[in-house]
């Protein structure tokens, strides 16, 4: 074990010697949301992820899932297209107390103008000279779960998290972070927790600085230098309760958000802590149809003489689950509903074992 952690030190060893940054958004990709049913409902879903998704929102929720193997296939467009997401993952029940996942997240933009050269030798501008390239970040996440005697069978699970992020040739970087969660279920009530980033999140960017010296240069900009970003933890608390009437099914759910980077515009903002709370509801028929409603991102904005007015992002979703195969969508943007362009979410979940 001395001899790994002595190889890691000295692989990494140009990467601690350079500029350590605690940005207030690093790695900010991680916290739009994965699953129709999830972003339908205000990305409420600590304390109610149940199925493969739950890799993502709560690790714990992996032992919830009904089947033996999950697979979900999912994208996503930001910004009027420009912006791409996707989304896949699997997950498997290795025994009645464990579970294990695996996901993959990518969020880029592709085809992005490279205009260095689009000035030829002469001066003349030459559009055959444009190149393109493409800004994308990705995360893979490795995630177990295990339930134990205690607590009438409390849920815990993590996540290994590896970040690698790329501005074409220009700059990329790699990083890792972990991620630990609870689910405990007590009567009718269900309640969640995940600390994301317990540790820190580090990430590590190298620049290619021969690309970019002499436009920045000319330009009069600072030729951006090697930095670790570190991604400051993250704690998420939620609770749902399940009710039916009849052949219809209620379940309300909410979560709270605690960052602690300084004050960020939410509803509850101080110097040691911020919460962000959303809300979400999931009506369902016979657990067959499903209609999704949540509110989130509940935010304070300036008008043009300094007054202040509240705003909240409104999510809508609808599903259909029969036998093997669920189909989710959401309508929901990535920021308030004056500033950002809603979009439209699909993602199909399969299971293998033929369990509705």
């Amino acid at each position: 074990m001395f001899r790994i952690l002595l190889l890691v030190l000295v692989f990494y060893a140009p990467v601690l010697c350079a500029q350590v940054q605690a940005p207030k958004y690093a790695n900010e990709f991680l916290a739009i949301g994965v699953g129709g049913r999830g972003l339908a409902m205000g990305n409420t879903q600590v304390a109610v992820a149940n199925d493969v998704t739950a890799g993502y929102w709560n690790p714990a929720g992996l032992l919830r899932q009904t089947n033996q193997y999950d697979l979900m296939l999912q994208h996503g467009e930001y910004f009027s297209g420009i912006a791409k997401y996707d989304y896949a993952a699997f997950s498997m029940q290795l025994d009645t107390v464990s579970a294990l996942g695996f996901s993959l997240i990518r969020f880029g933009i592709d085809d992005i103008p490279d205009t260095r050269f689009l000035y030829d030798a002469n001066g003349a501008i030459n559009y055959d000279n444009i190149r393109f390239f493409t800004a994308a970040d990705y995360a893979f996440i490795t995630s177990y779960a295990r339930k134990l005697p205690v607590l009438g069978g409390l849920q815990l699970g993590g996540n290994f998290k590896v970040i690698h992020r790329r501005a074409g040739d220009f700059a990329n970087a790699w990083g890792f972070g972990l991620d630990v969660g609870a689910q405990l279920t007590v009567n009718q009530w269900q309640f969640g927790a995940v600390f994301r980033d317990v540790t820190g999140t580090f990430t590590a960017w190298t620049n290619n600085t021969e690309l970019i010296i002499d436009v920045f240069s000319q330009t009069g900009n600072a030729v951006p230098q090697n930095a670790v970003e570190v991604t400051v933890p993250r704690l998420i608390l939620g609770a749902a309760r399940y009710f039916r009437l009849q052949q219809f099914g209620f379940l309300p759910t909410v979560d709270l958000t605690f960052t602690f980077d300084g004050k960020r515009n939410t509803l509850v903002k101080s110097n040691f802590t911020s919460i962000d709370p959303t809300v979400g509801l999931e009506i369902d028929y016979k657990q067959l149809a499903f209609i999704r409603v949540g509110m989130r991102n509940i935010q304070q904005l300036k008008n043009f003489d300094s007054s202040t007015y509240t705003v909240v992002e409104p999510t809508f979703g609808i599903g259909f689950h029969y036998k093997a195969v669920a189909i989710d969508y959401a309508l929901t943007s990535v920021g308030p509903q004056t500033e950002s362009l809603y979009s439209h979410i699909f993602s199909v979940k399969l299971n293998f074992d033929g369990k509705e």
